[in-house]
């Protein structure tokens, strides 16, 4: 908790009582005022001119721009600090009316719009079955430096595919990982390559013409048959000879380079929102803290150019998932990762400010692994409120409540039963760890909801329903309840409605019932003045509390009357944040 305010720090350096002036006035900006439906924004998969190739930042510069240039920004940012102590965060930009993201070239709505079959989490992003293993692979790039090295090849068919392996001694690390992550964005609704698990015989490779390649020294030159035969011998073969990988198919497209996590690609007329206030790369972060993926730097993105339905755009992709849930690139995850930053100067000074004391939550998190191809990846030390990638995020900085709130949905959109069956694609040699990762899975998904659930009101897909008698209600999902994570017999709910700001039903209980009685609309309109509103404008707001506990935040439905004879229909919602 005390890092957590460490983290949030807001200059000490003007009196208290300006600031409390300065937060009245930001406050007092509010008031009753009638609903407006944000305008739509256009369609960012309008026809273009293909923009530039645009090279990956270096990795250090990168990381100290987002480590201390990007962080000393924001601490001295006295607005940003205003508006947070407030309560009034500058919310994401690409909301609609309903506080939902439309589908655009960054997303498209899935398994939290409409559950998935398990035929379809399964497939995912695939259009195939992964590379041709009946016949020869044509290599035409590799690399051998690093821990683990890697080709590019050209299967029978013409298909071009990056081959990755496992850490030796961590057979199905980083490939379960990959397939895994994989799978679980593409249902979330981000864009993602095609990743396939495979195994082939060392034979089956032939070595292209003039491949270059960077060699352990670091030098670039063309690779030999024997460069080829010392990268084998690095690898872990399976007891039949087989050796497993990831295949990673080539992003359809022309490649535009990487998507950066903040500003807009100047060279792109659709791409109108800054990165750093899109909602679906701010709550990227629950998605994230959820399966641990630590990396999300911009280099671990990228951008192509594509032709659909005859328009050609820019698409967004989210790739490199092997060092997900409990796995890095050399074999388990080290114990800070998900805890702190790579450089964390909120930790640092904890520790020096309590002269070695305090102890990390992450220092307890055990030294051996118990299932290799798994890593560290535990439920019981996770804290949805406290993840931290390797390099801070600009869109995770920029996160809000209701952003979170966002991101909690599309997690506790997964089910059980999803989940067993995106991680038998995965394919681990053991049972045991297998059966372990779905387990931590589920925990994790849980406390990511409870987490989410308690900060923001889980009333949700609002719809009016025709009643017997002819006249309307109001319907709603607690989704906390629906995900099994609290009782429907210990909730109860409160409501009330207004009519242009005047009250038409007081604060009431409807017990345990998730649908709102709406009034007759003649009947109601005589109790209410239209001064300052564009049209009769209603506003139901509505509450939840658990057992003993206490009402939750708001969540305000807005609806106007259309035809004739006259009836309600939706027009927004607001969400206390």
């Amino acid at each position: 908790m005390i890092r957590a305010r460490l983290r949030s720090f807001m200059p000490p350096f003007l009196p208290t009582s300006i600031l409390i002036v300065l937060i009245a006035l930001l406050i007092g900006c509010g008031g009753t005022r009638p609903f407006v439906a944000p305008e739509p924004l256009p369609d960012d998969r309008c026809a273009i001119p293909q923009p530039q190739f645009r090279k990956s930042r270096n990795p250090l510069a990168d990381g100290f721009d987002k480590q201390f240039v990007l962080q000393g920004e924001q601490c001295f940012d006295l607005s940003r600090h205003l508006r947070r102590l407030a309560g009034r965060p500058k919310e994401a930009y690409n909301v609609n009316a309903f506080d939902k993201v439309d589908n655009s070239s960054w997303f498209t709505n899935r398994n939290a719009h409409r559950r998935l079959s398990i035929e379809e989490i399964v497939r995912g992003s695939d259009t195939g079955d992964g590379p041709d293993t009946g016949k020869p692979w044509t290599i035409i790039r590799a690399k051998a430096e690093g821990v683990t090295p890697g080709f590019t090849i050209v299967d029978s068919r013409g298909d071009k595919y990056v081959i990755k392996f496992d850490p030796f001694g961590y057979s199905g690390s980083n490939s379960g990982s990959e397939v895994i992550g994989t799978k679980l964005f593409y249902a979330a609704g981000y864009n993602v390559p095609e990743n396939y698990i495979t195994y082939f015989h060392p034979r089956m490779l032939r070595l292209g013409d003039k491949v270059k390649f960077t060699d352990e020294k670091g030098r670039r030159r063309l690779m030999t048959e024997a460069d080829l035969t010392a990268i084998l011998e690095r690898l872990e073969y399976g007891d039949d000879g087989l050796i497993r990988a990831t295949a990673s198919k080539y992003i359809s497209g022309k490649i535009l380079g990487p998507f950066r996590y903040e500003g807009t690609r100047e060279d792109d007329p659709n791409d109108l929102v800054p990165h750093q206030h899109r909602r679906e790369l701010r709550g990227l972060l629950v998605m994230s803290a959820w399966l641990n993926h630590v990396d999300t730097k911009a280099a671990n993105s990228m951008d192509t150019y594509i032709t659909e339905d005859g328009r050609s755009c820019v698409k967004h992709h989210l790739m490199d998932f092997g060092t997900i849930l409990g796995s890095a690139g050399n074999g388990p995850q080290q114990k800070s990762r998900g805890y702190e930053n790579n450089v964390d100067p909120p930790a640092l000074f904890f520790r020096i400010l309590t002269l070695g004391f305090y102890v990390p939550d992450w220092e307890c998190v055990p030294d051996t692994v118990e299932y290799p191809c798994i890593g560290r990846f535990y439920a019981r030390f996770y804290d949805p409120g406290e993840f931290r990638p390797i390099y801070p995020n600009p869109a995770f900085d920029n996160m809000t409540g209701l952003d979170g709130y966002w991101g909690a949905k599309l997690v506790m959109s997964f089910t059980d039963e999803q989940l067993r069956a995106v991680i038998a694609e995965a394919r681990y040699p053991d049972p045991e760890a297998a059966a372990y990762l779905l387990k931590t899975l589920i925990e994790r998904r849980d406390k990511t909801g409870r987490y989410w659930f308690d900060r923001v009101n889980p009333l949700d897909r609002f719809e009016l329903i025709h009643t017997e008698d002819g006249g309307q209600s109001l319907h709603f999902v607690d989704l906390a309840v629906e995900t099994g994570l609290e009782s429907a017999e210990e909730a109860r709910y409160r409501y009330s409605l207004t009519r242009n700001s005047v009250e038409v039903i007081a604060p009431a209980e409807s017990g345990s019932e998730i649908s709102i009685p709406l009034p007759d609309l003649e009947e109601a309109s005589t109790r209410a003045r239209p001064d300052g509103f564009p049209q009769a404008q209603w506003e139901v707001t509505l509450q939840v509390k658990r057992a003993e506990g206490e009402w939750s935040k708001w969540v305000k439905v807005y609806l106007h009357a259309e035809g004739t004879p006259p009836q309600l229909k939706l027009l927004g919602l607001r969400r206390q944040g």
